[in-house]
């Protein structure tokens, strides 16, 4: 195992943290990083699943760490509480914790990478479950990495690190557990891979060639729907344009959506019934929401019901008001057209403090240059607000009447007559 077949220069001048959990893989990889001079400290799990066995681990590589002066960090976990009250399997359970504290540690003590001990065969077996559990193509590519996640041993098979250890002398604990058949992981490990080994010569060094094209496979595929997702996801006031029309092109269509929707929550499967949806129809998710409106979907992030009323303080100076409102009072001399992104108030008919609000069902105005009232779900419907647009709208009230759609129309009881002594111009923007 050389120096440079473990990458270990991409670490240099970085705070390493090395989950230890004492077995021989995460054994020799402390060993080496030992003896390449790179400063790391230990992170070690103790699950208490396995009775005295699993103290003696913990007393093992809290050993090792103090003879070779390495900075030892442990916790105990009720795992069997755990799994219960999260209705999980003892694996995920396990996993869970210990990814949960190391990246913790990691963000409380300011390290930089979290390293691993998983090897080849470890690849291997997460290609077949993921295999068996029919997973897409980024399933298929192993156990993952990244910049802050780095498993230096990932090229090196179960067989090669054993023969480094007896060659070296290195010490570790066996984890008996591993020799079980309680779980599937361990049943490919015991009855499934080493037939598949004795029936083919090179089959460890063959599957990393069939890795490394499939994560070639990737990188194309990712850069493809990188292009496609940058001529079809349009950013419009805001929100995520995808035109239907455009959408239908697409082939496959299940697997563009999958790949750019999945990451967010949404089933391809739902966003293909939305597609051929009526207007108005949509999908959410703990995140985002995709709405069908008329020939496109628009994609946002999901906002919580704002039922917050924000009072405005018009005696504050001529501060600028939430959502970029400014305002002044102007004199009765001062001649003024409208505009649409303008509110020309008479301050003497407006009750304070002022709000602004949301929609709510129900509301009602008496929009100017119209005769008489007008619900504001069919103002929303005539100007062919989306439901979006509808939810993002804000309204200025007074003593809970609306005055002004903001942006949009003012109600014609409280606009400046030819009488009106005191007032006020509201406006958005500079």
């Amino acid at each position: 195992m050389e120096k440079h077949a473990l990458h270990f220069d991409k670490l240099l001048n970085q705070k390493i943290l090395l989950a230890h959990s004492g077995g021989v893989d995460s054994s020799v990889l402390a060993y080496l990083l030992l003896r390449e001079k790179i400063n790391f400290s230990v992170a070690h799990c103790n699950f208490q699943l396995r009775g005295t066995a699993s103290d003696l681990d913990l007393q093992f590589v809290r050993k090792w760490c103090l003879d070779n002066k390495i900075p030892f960090l442990s916790k105990t976990f009720d795992t069997e509480d755990f799994k219960k009250k999260k209705k999980i399997s003892t694996q995920e359970a396990a996993r869970e914790l210990r990814y949960n504290w190391f990246f913790s540690l990691m963000e409380n003590e300011s390290f930089d990478v979290l390293l691993t001990a998983h090897h080849l065969n470890d690849q291997l077996e997460t290609f077949l479950i993921n295999t068996i559990r029919g997973t897409g193509l980024t399933g298929l590519l192993g156990i993952p990495s990244s910049k802050t996640l780095c498993r230096p041993l990932l090229q090196f098979s179960k067989k090669e690190i054993l023969d480094f250890a007896l060659a070296n002398k290195i010490q570790w604990r066996e984890d008996r557990s591993n020799f079980e058949t309680d779980y599937l992981r361990n049943q490919l490990r015991k009855e499934v891979i080493p037939p598949l080994e004795n029936a083919r010569d090179n089959m460890l060094n063959n599957f990393k060639t069939t890795l490394s094209q499939l994560t070639e496979t990737e990188k194309f595929v990712v850069g493809q729907l990188e292009s496609l997702r940058k001529k079809i996801f349009k950013i419009e006031g805001g929100v995520t344009v995808l035109k239907i029309a455009a959408l239908k092109k697409l082939q496959p269509l299940h697997f563009c959506l999958h790949r750019w929707l999945a990451p967010l929550g949404f089933d391809a499967k739902e966003v293909e019934k939305l597609i051929d949806a009526q207007s108005g129809k949509f999908l959410a998710t703990s995140s985002h929401r995709l709405v069908r409106d008329r020939e496109k979907l628009l994609l946002s992030t999901l906002l919580p019901m704002d039922e917050e009323e924000i009072p405005i303080d018009l005696e504050k100076g001529d501060s600028p008001l939430p959502l970029g409102i400014h305002w002044k009072t102007v004199s009765s001399e001062e001649g003024h057209s409208f505009q649409s992104n303008q509110a020309y108030l008479d301050k003497d008919l407006l009750k304070y403090p002022l709000y602004l609000r949301k929609y709510r069902k129900g509301d009602y105005f008496y929009p100017t240059g119209m005769k008489g009232k007008k619900l504001l779900s069919k103002f929303f419907k005539d100007e062919k607000y989306s439901l979006l647009e509808k939810e993002q709208q804000w309204l200025l009230t007074s003593a809970d009447k609306i005055v002004w759609v903001v942006g949009k129309r003012c109600d014609r009881r409280f606009i400046v007559h030819s009488n009106s002594k005191n007032r006020l111009l509201m406006w958005i923007g500079k």
